[in-house]
């Protein structure tokens, strides 16, 4: 993926490149991000999609980017639940179990409870698409016995509009500028606010809230 955004910032297009080697790595890092949270994916599929944009023929480029995007994401959390309910069904438990519970505090895991028992696994759609959102409703799916079909249900049309959301951020970024990679910068930059908003906004919140 870094290899395509090098190319594009060097000015070469490489488009026989990109397709025998960014789209396996694309796939590789947004399926290891879904398990590994320190991969930013969505600036990957965003980077990816102002690369298509600029350099492969349209729609057919950026199709591919959300299809491999979409498939990828939905890999990782299939694994990574399948994994959960292994550690649920333990009489130990598991370490991928306790690094779930790590990653969601109580709080927000009760809030995901409340979700999922009022909307269903419907509620995988939203916390797709809010950052730090997936974990805690996850966790709640295995904690409540929701069976890996069932989850994959839902967890399915979630990737499809997470994969949409950043491809049309890459779009945006790709279509305002002429030079990939400004778009690139752009992309990025909207991706890593998108992020960060939450919990700057969780933080001003309760200071907000105080009693006069």
């Amino acid at each position: 993926m870094w290899r395509e955004a090098a190319e594009v910032v060097g000015g070469v297009p490489g488009e026989s490149t990109q397709q025998a080697v960014g789209y396996p790595a694309l796939f590789v890092l947004v399926a290891l991000g879904a398990l590994v949270p320190v991969i930013p994916t969505g600036a990957l599929v965003s980077t990816a999609a102002v690369v298509a944009f600029h350099h492969q023929s349209l729609p057919f480029g950026l199709l591919l980017v959300f299809g491999v995007s979409a498939l990828a994401a939905f890999t990782g959390d299939i694994a990574l639940y399948w994994l959960g309910l292994r550690g649920v069904r333990s009489r130990g438990g598991s370490r991928r179990l306790e690094s779930l519970r790590a990653r969601a505090t109580p709080e927000r895991l009760e809030r995901a409870r409340a979700k999922l028992d009022e909307h269903g696994v419907l509620v995988l759609v939203l916390s797709r698409l809010v950052p730090a959102g997936r974990i805690p409703v996850m966790l709640a799916c295995l904690l409540g016995g929701v069976p890996l079909r069932r989850f994959a249900r839902g967890d399915a049309p979630a990737c499809l509009a997470w994969a949409a959301t950043y491809c049309l951020i890459g779009i945006l970024g790709g279509s305002l500028f002429s030079e990939p990679w400004k778009g690139v910068v752009l992309a990025v930059g909207l991706t890593l606010l998108i992020s960060v908003a939450p919990a700057v906004w969780r933080r001003l919140r309760p200071g907000r809230s105080q009693p006069e």
